[in-house]
Order: C-alpha cells, then structure tokens, then sequence
C-alpha cells in the first residue's frame, strides 16, 4: 500500500493492518487511543489512531467521525497548520505524519497569529454541525446562537458538573462554587459572536513541528469563544513560549476587555472535563478556577 493507494481506498487499512502488510511502529499518544506510525511501500507516513483493544467498552459511536470533521472544519481555514485527514472509519483515524520538531519563539509567534486567524474564520453558531466529543466523553455541539455566557454555561460547565458530581470527583463546596458561577456568568461579560475554535487545546495537542509551525491535533471543534482556546493553552504547565503566542494574537485580533478575568472560567470547562474523566485528583484545580471566575464576577468574598 502507498500513498495514492490509501487516498483511493481508504477503506482497505484495517485489513492491510490485520495482515501485517504495513509496518507499524507504536508512538506515544493521549489518554484515550492507541497510536502508531504507519510506513507505506512509498516511504510516507500516516499517523493512525485506535480504540484500544482492551478498553472498557466499545468505541463510541462517531467518535473518529467528530474528530475527522473538526480537523476539517479547522483546516478549511487556511490559517494555522491542522494535518490532513487521510482515513476515517468508525474503528480508526489516520492522518498525514509530521515530523516532530523543538518549540521556538518564530514558532511560536507565527502560531499565534494563525490562530487569531483561525478564529476570526468564524463560525454560523455555538455548537457544530456534527456529534461532539471531548476526550472519550460526549459534548453537546447542538447549534445555538447564544448569548455565549448562557450557552457555555449549560452546554459546557453544567453537564460536567454533573458527570464530576455523579462519580465522586467534587464535594459539594466544589460542586457549590460552580453552580454559583453558572448563575452568575452573565456578569463576567465576554459575550462575542462565534468563533472557529479547537476547544481542546491544552499544551499536549500543540504538535511542534520539524517545519517551525506548530499543528494543532485531537480538536473538540466548534463555534465557540476564542478566550477558551488561549486559556486552555495556559493549563497543565502552560505552552511552550506562550508570552509569544499572546502578543502576537493581540497584535493581529486584540481581546476584548477582561479577558484575563475571563480565563479561570474558560480553563473551568476543561479541568471539569478531567474530574469527569479522571476522578478526584483535579478536585482541587476545580475549586481554585472558580473561585478565581467568581472574584472577576465581582464577588465580595470568596471562602478560600
């Protein structure tokens, strides 16, 4: 199998796989899939994507179908680099390989004002035209006009909250805190009109490429704020150089006023997200963000 052969018959990987007829080399991957670089006969390599074999259940319906259409979708932009999606079949997603290379301030700075870009490219409403899912779990991308506080408020906090509250992640003091500021969120202002975004985008799904061009990989795309992607790249650690990834976003769409007040609630919905996912040990990072969003709300005090 080489490349023109792939791109006509995708349909055909899992059998070559099966057969052993393309060499496969495991890579380190996220959380979720098992993840390999595929060789073909030609020399190209595809980065493959899998639902692992022993998981716990079975591959959620959609799941590689969502992520194909966001990197599509985000890719369609022309602005920053998103690989091509070569195969996408309910059991696997494979994608152009790209060469891994060293964080840079060029880098950097050029990522920075391709994502201005990316978001300025818009998007027709909150939500998206296709099923969502964030890590292995569902989001509701049902289209909305907004306002955005009150959408990101019920369609990307509150269903969380719940799923972190079901599983024991979050005391009721945590669970509190959030409920308070999903009542409040209108007062952090914020609102904007929808913007063409990753929604995943924390530090491990920036691919800093062999090219100096950073490529973003495993979106939860969708029309939403672009505050949520600059304040999910702080989280974990933060991106490398992400003082330059800022000033040059600024420098070609500058944020709104209070965006920095803002970032604690936007961070919010992915360390939800990681209660839900991951249990307890994000209980604390939880409590600490909204905390921080209800002070920018204005807050008098705030316990803790």
């Amino acid at each position: 199998m080489d490349l023109a052969y792939l791109r006509a018959h995708p349909e055909h990987l899992p059998t070559f796989l099966t057969h052993q007829r393309i060499r496969e080399t495991p890579v380190s991957g996220g959380d979720i899939c098992a993840a390999s670089r595929l060789t073909l006969d030609d020399g190209h390599s595809v980065f493959a994507k899998t639902w692992p074999e022993r998981a716990a259940r079975p591959v959620p319906e959609g799941f590689f179908a969502a992520e194909a259409a966001g990197l599509r979708w985000l890719r369609e932009a022309g602005t920053v680099a998103v690989p091509e999606v070569m195969v996408a079949l309910p059991e696997l997603l494979a994608l152009d390989w790209i060469d891994p290379g060293e964080p840079t301030p060029e880098a950097a700075e050029r990522f920075g004002r391709d994502l201005a870009g990316l978001h300025r490219a818009g998007a027709p409403a909150f939500g998206a035209e296709w099923t969502g899912f964030i890590g292995s779990l569902p989001q509701d991308n049902t289209p909305a006009p907004g306002p955005w506080p009150e959408w990101f408020a019920r369609r990307r906090l509150l269903p969380y909250l719940r799923m972190s509250v079901d599983n024991g992640a979050l005391t009721g003091a945590e669970a509190g805190l959030v409920e308070e500021l999903i009542d409040r969120v209108g007062e952090l202002g914020g609102d904007e009109p929808p913007a063409r975004i990753h929604g995943d985008l924390w530090p491990g799904n920036l691919l800093w490429g062999a090219d100096e061009r950073v490529w973003l990989v495993d979106p939860a795309a969708h029309g939403g704020h672009r505050e949520t992607d600059l304040a999910q790249l702080a989280l974990f650690g933060g991106a490398s150089h992400l003082d330059r990834i800022l000033a040059a976003y600024q420098e070609v769409w500058p944020l709104a006023d209070g965006w920095r007040e803002r970032l604690p609630l936007h961070q919010l919905h992915l360390l939800l997200v990681h209660t839900a996912l991951f249990g307890a040990a994000y209980r604390g990072a939880v409590g600490s963000a909204a905390r921080a969003a209800l002070r920018g709300a204005g807050r008098a005090t705030v316990d803790g």
